[in-house]
């Protein structure tokens, strides 16, 4: 069975009061960047990932990592580490992920929404908060990001 990630991806120039909303601490390094494979800290979690190409639509594998195989990958980075918060934000029957970086990039906030389908994804209206689309730009794909 083949795993799909839909979404959607926003600059943020200026975010709403986030002092209400759940967050994840983030730490990611990437291993690879074609294809995309990525070594993630979220709390105290670990993930191994692996993306195919693609923008909307992507394939996705998630593998779970013990916190000393996480360490010993990300010492063999491709690149720089990548940290950042992630903000959780209801919005209908959606939620915003919406992530603050602290590395490569102070201050550079992205919201990403995922869907179910391709169909709902297009079919989204954006709150007016949000900045321009930048979807199809893989200079923001955080594996691009790293390399910075």
């Amino acid at each position: 069975m083949k795993n799909y990630e839909i979404e959607r991806k926003y600059l943020i120039r200026e975010a709403p009061d986030l002092s209400s909303c759940s967050y994840h601490e983030i730490e990611q390094a990437y291993l690879c960047t074609e294809p995309v494979v990525r070594v993630r800290r979220q709390d105290e979690e670990y993930y191994l990932t692996y993306k195919a190409k693609g923008n909307m639509i992507r394939e996705e594998y998630n593998l779970p990592l013990t916190k000393e195989a996480y360490l010993h990958l990300r010492e063999k980075a491709d690149g720089r580490l990548i940290s950042k918060r992630r903000y959780l934000i209801p919005f209908g029957e959606y939620t915003i992920e919406l992530d603050e970086f602290f590395e490569p990039v102070p201050g550079l906030r992205l919201a990403e929404v995922e869907f179910p389908s391709e169909e709902t994804a297009n079919a989204f209206t954006a709150p007016d908060w949000f900045g321009e689309e930048v979807t199809n730009s893989p200079e923001y794909h955080n594996s691009n990001l790293s390399k910075l």
